[in-house]
């Protein structure tokens, strides 16, 4: 009936075209009813959506308009400077159809001038976005470092893709966390979001944007294939509700003017974020350079002084750093507050890990799950959480990139369950990893026993996937 319901609305000015849909309709729904071309049917129960107006969108579609959400919550001029390059470039064509919100594109000759424009586009008072995969973002890095010095928002998309090099440019993976974290030279930290499905990346971009604008920095969005090209309903968000993000300009001190009064301190620090003013070339007073070389704290005069030098990498780090005041208390998905397991991921891990979750607790079995949205800095809590449990399993598209972060700065023992395929893990094969682990610590029953669960030949882990104990 919906369909009908549709197909006459659709068509009704064309009554002509209206019945030969509907026709259509019915004659392909009663070619289904009586044929016996399947040995097996599925009846699919409608979702159980909250109310309100949905439509259909893709990761890509669903970042593309949070970049211009966040554009206008922050009264800027949205640009976009990219090459294309699969699975990003999706973002850019979106993109280029809303010119009438103020997003100007800029398809450049290659990464680097891509990149290079964006932040150009970021001094002069816009917000500045680039698009690219893994391969891309190797030739970014230098600008994304430059950024880093000058201290000016920038948002990094990397769509990540299988690797390295060329490596598999339509399959998915999550190796690029490494290379987001440290893959500049010098001590360069940036922040780095994570969505966890097609619609999250409408609020992740959002969030990224919020970080990169309030605190001055470049920031890394770690999207990959299988969100951007993964579709799902999403709900259309209230646009009233959604953050307002305050870029600040710095104003001319009239004082500056004066040949008595103290010049413009284009490195001065907001005593919370510590970010530096953001002033926009032209403004009568706030003349100032920038550069790749190291600035004096205050002044941004050039400073080889080794002692500004240490000054200045700590104050970059302990800015990240600070973020992590502003980030909400993480989500524990423990029903009972009692399990002894805790399932960590990011990214699009998120539905596969979910999905092997609820199996396992059919199962009878109790397991937590965190999934993880700020991977840099981690969220303050997360510590505190991974420490009230047993084991801690990372499943990850990758060797282990997470599980190696957080054995490092929390000193625990994370498993790690891999795998690199270029497609995204199975929930019956995640159950099953979930179950075995659970059995290594006496949470679940042996295999031998009565209630233990039979594996089957979908089940089994496969040879090319891993876990890795610390």
């Amino acid at each position: 009936e919906s369909t009908i319901d549709f197909l006459t609305t659709r068509f009704g000015a064309k009554p002509v075209l209206r019945d030969a849909n509907i026709t259509a309709f019915h004659t392909g729904w009663n070619y289904g009813e009586t044929t016996e071309a399947f040995a097996v049917r599925y009846e699919i129960k409608p979702a159980d959506l909250a109310s309100g107006r949905y439509r259909n969108v893709t990761g890509n579609t669903a970042l593309s308009y949070g970049l211009i959400a966040a554009a206008r919550q922050s009264g800027l001029a949205l640009f976009l400077g990219a090459y294309p390059i699969t699975p990003a470039s999706d973002v850019l064509h979106e993109l280029s159809k809303h010119k009438n919100f103020g997003v100007t594109t800029f398809q450049a000759e290659d990464e680097i001038s891509g990149v290079g424009a964006a932040l150009g586009a970021s001094f002069g008072g816009a917000l500045g976005v680039t698009t690219t995969s893994g391969p891309g973002v190797s030739l970014k890095s230098e600008t994304i470092g430059l950024a880093v010095m000058l201290e000016l928002p920038l948002l990094v998309c990397d769509i990540q893709r299988g690797g390295p090099s060329t490596g598999l440019p339509t399959k998915t993976e999550q190796s690029d966390l490494l290379q987001a974290m440290f893959g500049r030279n010098g001590e360069a930290p940036l922040p780095i979001v994570a969505p966890q499905s097609p619609v999250d990346c409408f609020d992740a971009a959002i969030e990224a944007a919020r970080i990169a604008i309030t605190y001055r920095t470049p920031v890394m969005l770690l999207s990959d294939g299988y969100l951007a090209n993964g579709s799902e309903p999403w709900r259309l968000p209230d646009v009233d509700a959604l953050p307002v993000i305050q870029p600040a300009f710095a104003t001319a001190d009239p004082a500056a003017n004066d040949e008595a009064g103290e010049p413009f301190q284009p490195y001065a620090r907001d005593p919370e974020t510590l970010a530096r003013p953001w002033a926009v070339p032209g403004t009568p007073g706030l003349m100032h350079r920038i550069g790749g070389l190291e600035k004096k704290d205050g002044s941004g005069e050039i400073s080889y002084d080794p002692d500004n030098h240490d000054l200045m990498v700590r104050t970059r780090q302990a800015k990240v750093d600070a973020i992590a005041a502003s980030l909400p208390p993480t989500e524990v998905d423990d029903p009972d507050g009692d399990a002894r397991m805790l399932v960590l991921g990011w990214g699009s891990t998120y539905g596969p890990i979910g999905a092997g979750v609820r199996r396992v607790r059919r199962d009878g079995l109790k397991i937590a799950q965190v999934h993880l949205r700020h991977l840099n800095p981690l969220p303050r809590d997360l510590g505190k959480i991974l420490a009230r449990y047993d084991r801690v399993l990372v499943p990850e598209m990758n060797l282990g990139q997470l599980a190696l972060l957080v054995r490092a700065k929390y000193l625990i023992d994370a498993r790690s369950h891999t795998q690199v395929h270029g497609l995204p893990f199975k929930a019956a094969g995640l159950a099953e990893v979930m179950r075995r682990h659970l059995r290594d610590i006496g949470a679940a029953p042996d295999e031998d026993t009565p209630h233990a669960q039979t594996q089957t030949s979908s089940d089994r882990t496969d040879p090319a996937s891993s876990d890795v104990t610390a």
